[in-house]
This record gives C-alpha cells, sequence and structure tokens, in this order.
C-alpha cells in the first residue's frame, strides 16, 4: 500500500526533523559542560514562552582556589550573554539562546524575588540617609556646640579662679574652729574685761552694750546671773558715772524681760530696792527711763515681786515721780505700768472662775489676791493724778490715760465724778476727736485710731453716769 504524504503531513515531518537536531545540540553541549570542571548541576526546562529559547537551572557550586582562575559574571536582573567558561554564582538562571546560539544569565527567581521586596521596602520606608546641605547643617550645629562647651568650661574656670577650693576652705574652718566661742564663753570674757582694772569706761559701756543684745535670749539672760552678771549690772546702778547707770539698767530690764528665773534672782538679790533707790534719787532723765523699763520688766506677771513693790513704797516713788515730770514722757511710762498690773490681776481673777484649771494657776490667784494695788492708788491720789495726764497734747499719751482710767474706776469712780474739771476734759476731748473721725471717713477710713480713742471716753462716761 503506498502512503500519500499531504502538506501538512510534510510540515509535522520537518518539524520531528527540527526538534531531534536540537536535541542532538542539546546533548552535546550538556557533554561539553560535564567534562569542565566545575561541578554544576543543568536542569532542562519546558520553554514555555513560545520563543525559541530554551532554559536551564544552573547551580555552580565553585571550589576554593578555583576562583581566581575563573570569570565570575555577576547577573542582573536582565538576561546577559555568558561567555565560554565564564562561571556565575550558585542560583543564578542560565538559558540557550536558540536563535543566537549563546548561553545566557540572570538572577535566579529567590534573588529576583529578594531585589523586588528591598525595592519595594526602600519605597516605602524614608532613607535614614542626609543630603549634602543637611550634612553641612548638622556639621555647623556640632561646631557651635564646641564652641559653646569651650566658651562655658572657659567661665567656670573664670568663676572657679574666684573661689577656693573645698580643700582650702576647709582648712580655713579648721582654723576658724579654734576661735568659735560659744555665747557663754564670750559673756565669761566680757565679764573679766569690765572687772578688768585696766579697762576705760568707754570699754566697759561697750561691754554693756554687747551684754545687752546677747541677754535677749532667755537662757544667755540665765547663765549671764549665774556667773555673777546681776550683782555687776545692780554695781553698775550705783556708780556715779550716769552713762553706766543708765547701761547697766538697760542690760537689767533686758535680763528681766520674760525670764522668771532671772526675776526671782533679782528680787533674792535686792535689785527693787537698788532701782527704788535710783528712781528716788536725783538722776538724768533719760536714765530715770531705763529705770523704770527694769522695774516694769521685773513686776510684769510675777505677783511676789509687786506686794514688795507696794510694800517698800513704789507707788510713793512713782508719784512723786509723776509730779515732777513736765513733759509727760515718764508719766506715760508709770501710767502704763500700772495699768499694766491692774488688767494682769484683773485677768487671772477672771480666768479663775474656771473650775479646770490646775492647780499652778490657783496658786498665782492667791498671790494676786494679796497685791491690794487698786486700795493703794486711792490712798496715793492716784484717782486725782491719772486724770492730769489727758491735758497732753500727745494722742498716745490721752489713750494710756484713759485705759488706765478706766481700770481704776472701781475705786475712783466717786472721784472721777466729783471732779468736774474731768467731765468737762472728757467732753472737749469727745468733740475734738469726733472732727478726727469724720476727717478719717472722708478719707475711707473707718474704725481708725481716733474712733477708739472716743469709745473709751464714751466708756468713761458711760460709768460716770
Amino acid at each position: 500500500m503506498r502512503l500519500q504524504l499531504s502538506c501538512s503531513d510534510r510540515r509535522i515531518s520537518f518539524s520531528c526533523f527540527t526538534f531531534t537536531v536540537l536535541l542532538l545540540l542539546l546533548l552535546c553541549h550538556i557533554g561539553q559542560i560535564s567534562g569542565q570542571k566545575s561541578d554544576s548541576a543543568v536542569a532542562v526546562v519546558e520553554n514555555t514562552d513560545g520563543g525559541g529559547d530554551e532554559e536551564e537551572e544552573v547551580t555552580v557550586d565553585e571550589e576554593e582556589g578555583e576562583e581566581g582562575d575563573l570569570e565570575v559574571v555577576q547577573p542582573t536582573d536582565e538576561w546577559q550573554t555568558l561567555k565560554q567558561g565564564a562561571a556565575v554564582p550558585a542560583s543564578s538562571h542560565v538559558r540557550l539562546n536558540l536563535q543566537t546560539g549563546q548561553r545566557e544569565v540572570r538572577l535566579g527567581e529567590e534573588q529576583l524575588k529578594y531585589w523586588t521586596q528591598e525595592e519595594h521596602r526602600e519605597q516605602e520606608e524614608p532613607r535614614s540617609s542626609l543630603c549634602p546641605e543637611e550634612l553641612k547643617q548638622a556639621m555647623k550645629k556640632i561646631k557651635d556646640e564646641v564652641k559653646a562647651s569651650s566658651r562655658d568650661t572657659e567661665q567656670e574656670d573664670s568663676v572657679a579662679s574666684k573661689y577656693r577650693t573645698l580643700e582650702e576652705l576647709k582648712k580655713d574652718m579648721a582654723q576658724l574652729e579654734l576661735l568659735v566661742e560659744t555665747d557663754g564663753q564670750i559673756m565669761k570674757r566680757l565679764l573679766e574685761q569690765f572687772n578688768s582694772s585696766n579697762s576705760t569706761t568707754e570699754q566697759r559701756l561697750t561691754i554693756l552694750q554687747e551684754l545687752e543684745y546677747l541677754v535677749h535670749q532667755v537662757d544667755n539672760a540665765q547663765v549671764l546671773c549665774s556667773m555673777g552678771g546681776l550683782q555687776l549690772m545692780l554695781q553698775g546702778l550705783n556708780s556715779s558715772d550716769f552713762r553706766l547707770q543708765e547701761s547697766s539698767a538697760f542690760v537689767l530690764g533686758s535680763a528681766l524681760s520674760s525670764n522668771p528665773t532671772v526675776q526671782v534672782k533679782a528680787v533674792e538679790n535686792g535689785a527693787l530696792q537698788t532701782l527704788l533707790t535710783t528712781l528716788a534719787t536725783a538722776q538724768p532723765i533719760h536714765v530715770k527711763k531705763k529705770v523704770l523699763f527694769a522695774v516694769a520688766s521685773l513686776l510684769r506677771h510675777f505677783p511676789y515681786a509687786q506686794r514688795h513693790f507696794l510694800s517698800h513704797g513704789g507707788l510713793q516713788v512713782l508719784s512723786e515721780l509723776f509730779r515732777v515730770d513736765g513733759g509727760g514722757v515718764l508719766r506715760t511710762r508709770i501710767v502704763t505700768m500700772l495699768y499694766d498690773m491692774i488688767s494682769e490681776k484683773e485677768m487671772i481673777s477672771q480666768a479663775g472662775l474656771d473650775l479646770a484649771l490646775d492647780t499652778a494657776h490657783n496658786e498665782r490667784v492667791r498671790q494676786y489676791s494679796q497685791v491690794s494695788l487698786q486700795g493703794e492708788l486711792l490712798e496715793e491720789g492716784w484717782c486725782g493724778l491719772v486724770p492730769q495726764l489727758l491735758e497732753s497734747t500727745e494722742h498716745d499719751y490721752r489713750e494710756k490715760a484713759l485705759r488706765a482710767l478706766l481700770a481704776m474706776s472701781p475705786v475712783c469712780l466717786d472721784q472721777y465724778r466729783s471732779d468736774s474739771s474731768l467731765l468737762g476734759l472728757l467732753l472737749s476731748l469727745r468733740d475734738q476727736y469726733q472732727e478726727m473721725v469724720q476727717s478719717e471717713m472722708i478719707l475711707g477710713e473707718e474704725n481708725g485710731y481716733f474712733s477708739e480713742i472716743i469709745d473709751l471716753i464714751d466708756a468713761l462716761q458711760v460709768k460716770m453716769k
């Protein structure tokens, strides 16, 4: 039977022939690669691109020591021609271009995937690199910081040069500690200098001034008394020098202020008699002012001393001093001291109505009950002396006189009523201060100082009705 081949059969036969030839060429190429020193494995894959190229998967494992003899081609993501005998890195993708007969290479699939991910990551994440302008600014900032740090260091060195080091200060303090004295040591040294026969009057006055500053502290005043300072003050009151008398009375009054311990020691050492004697003798007014200050400090909140003051004729001494004082300075101090004594006793008596108070307070009430101050004031004529202070032009003097008159009213009220000059003076003062109050109200000052004086006048007039 005879076969007749059609044109289509001829084309199929030609394609089979062409495929056979290509297969033989491929086998020859594989044989050449196997004969080379490289141990690369070539895998033939089917061409799916429809072109005339065949692709090979090539893995190259180069031995150490042979890298320098081979030309290693670095593949990219594009196909490039691979020369004969050239080596490629592992996982590269090699193919045979059937049109040109040349082998071509590019990156493998894994490498392409990695590159694509890196490019995508670089697009998503901003680069941390700086542009040239930013680098210039950064370098300039670094230089400025270095200069500023240098200036700070120079300034610190300049400041440090003006002060001493800690070690130097420690040495200086160690030397100063040798010269540090306590208040007690200072007072002891001052007393020794005061009693020294080589000390002048000026030096003694300076010592008394320093002692007056120290005895404002309660403990220092007590220490000074234990050192014999109290006797030194009393000796100064008997001095023929008025300046020493004045300074001694000032130190004594400061030591007695709000210090019961010193008050008790002063009474025990006869300070009250010495002070009253100084007031009774002829002395300059500035000396008597300081002595009155010492007497007031001794009697304040000390009923025992007040009782001795009355028994030793203290009110008689003050009344004589009140009559001879024309300026009113001593009068005001005397009236203020009497008012304080009356107010203390009244406050203690009112507080004594509370049954919950302790036994110490009850003892104070008992001691104040033995001080018959208001009775003595009536006998010594103080009900007629105190109103004289209202004739002063000083508002402060008038205020203190009005307060004393109100405190003395329980025993002096009958004399107030019979004293026509006192009634007329109170009316005159009220009219005068009423005008002052109106002036205060115009200035926007309500319940001012002058209003308080009017309230005192009104309270006294109410008692006198």
